[in-house]
């Protein structure tokens, strides 16, 4: 079969996919289970992204953590199309250490979990005993959690004010927005409260926390995330007859004379029936042809935020949690990674998750070795006088896109003024911030919107979760 679909079936449409993050490989997936055939274009030597693996001597580094709730549906749907989520686990139960260093009465160590009850008592014995809010802090939390709970996350005039600013008129301290509100916001939004739409804050906040009693359980990969996002993904994209072409960039998409489109990769010329551009907004609107979008600028105004992770392996064990946040220091998400790495020896490798970095995503290695290992040594005992092994960094400084107030407005939806070309990305109109589980539902956007044009039946993924 040509490339070009000069295979003499003309029944089969052809469907180029731009892109082999989620977003592109859950389109491609959903394409190929309809009858379409796909190529799958990927400039990078690998699938997955930004959620990714890589090699450092002997270990196996993702170049950041990352984490997904059991409310995330359609993430948790990709895993189980590539026969991953065993490798994925979710927690029984929503448990968050939460360790407070700056307490004045010396460290103090409370917890965030849920119990069996329905929502929203589920959170309220573990809200009455945290201790790192008074007692009238917890019950003004209560009080804008119900508020929170009234809110519909889709209303446009949540998305031009501030997260901070809600929670302000609605009774919440700065030590409540420090020791909780920001606590989850940060990791899942990154960004801070003031920096933060309150539409999207009121997506993560009534969805993971109000929605149902377990849909804020955690989930992490307890394998390389290549393993999941590469390795597993190339096999189902292989058996669903997707033809993977990695290490090969889209130059150019144009419109040809019959309305079909033409894709242009060094050296060959993709013929197809429709296109689907699942790449970073700026790398979207270099190849946007024109007049596809009423304002394709718009797309240019979608900021984006930085995420920093720092890799400490230690000589001994030093962290007897699978993870931990912190109060009261810079450091915020601890997590072990032993395990996963394949750390040999004696040992033990934790990543340290630093979203919203801006002030730090550009710091020297050694800047930053010399501010966080003696934070690590505050909140970890253990870790006073344990050797360090090796100590690295990996930055991406386009992590997500900036989940500020009024971005709601610039995020295009799947469809687009050309018949035939598609979007898809986390940073489109999901109704989520920049989560791995946007990717995978604007993946099944714009696949369904492909092959509603193709005239192909098709059923969404989560039709009957929704």
């Amino acid at each position: 079969m040509g490339p070009n679909g000069t295979d003499g079936d003309t029944r089969q449409p052809h469907v180029v996919v731009v892109g082999g993050g989620l977003a592109g490989i859950t389109s491609a997936l959903q394409l190929s289970d309809a009858g379409v055939r796909v190529t799958l274009l990927e400039g990078r030597p690998r699938l997955g992204g930004l959620a990714f693996s890589f090699r450092r001597g002997d270990l196996n580094v993702d170049n950041g953590q990352h984490v997904y709730l059991r409310c995330c549906t359609a993430y948790r749907w990709f895993l189980d199309r590539v026969d991953g989520a065993h490798l994925a686990p979710v927690q029984d139960r929503m448990d968050v250490p939460v360790l407070d260093v700056a307490h004045p009465r010396g460290p103090r160590l409370g917890r965030l979990r849920r119990d069996a009850l329905p929502v929203p008592l589920h959170l309220a014995r573990s809200l009455a005993a945290y201790p790192h809010l008074s007692l009238a802090e917890r019950a003004s939390v209560g009080r804008a959690a119900l508020a929170l709970g009234r809110l519909d996350p889709a209303d446009p005039a949540l998305d031009g004010i501030d997260f901070a600013t809600w929670l302000g008129r609605h009774g919440q301290s700065p030590r409540t927005v420090e020791a909780l509100w920001d606590l989850v916001g940060v990791a899942t939004l990154n960004a801070t409260a003031p920096n933060a739409s309150m539409g999207l804050a009121a997506m993560v906040f009534k969805t993971g926390l109000l929605s149902e009693a377990g849909a804020a359980d955690i989930g992490w990969a307890h394998v390389p995330l290549g393993e999941l996002h590469d390795t597993l993904a190339g096999k189902a994209l292989e058996a669903g007859g997707v033809r993977v072409a990695l290490r090969t960039k889209a130059e150019r998409i144009s419109r040809t004379d019959d309305g079909r489109w033409s894709v242009e990769v060094p050296g060959e010329t993709l013929d197809a029936d429709a296109v689907v551009l699942a790449v970073p907004q700026h790398e979207t609107h270099a190849l946007l042809p024109e007049g596809a979008l009423d304002d394709p600028d718009r797309l240019l105004d979608i900021d984006t935020a930085p995420i920093l992770n720092l890799h400490v392996v230690y000589d001994r064990k030093v962290l007897r949690q699978p993870f931990f946040t912190a109060l009261g220091s810079p450091v915020q998400w601890v997590f072990d990674r032993t395990g996963s790495s394949g750390l040999k020896g004696p040992g033990q490798y934790l990543a340290v998750s630093q979203s919203a970095a801006q002030d730090d995503i550009d710091e020297p290695v050694a800047v930053l070795r010399e501010r966080y290992l003696p934070e690590l040594e505050r909140l970890l005992p253990a870790a006073r006088g344990a050797g360090i092994r090796d100590f690295f960094v990996t930055r991406e400084r386009t992590a997500t896109f900036a989940p500020t107030p009024g971005v709601g407005r610039l995020r295009p939806g799947a469809r687009t003024r050309a018949t035939g070309l598609y979007l898809a990305g986390s940073w489109t109109a999901t109704g989520w911030p920049a989560t791995m589980e946007s990717a995978v539902r604007s993946g099944f956007s714009a696949a369904g919107a492909a092959l509603s044009t193709l005239g192909r039946r098709h059923d969404h993924p989560l039709q009957e979760a929704a």
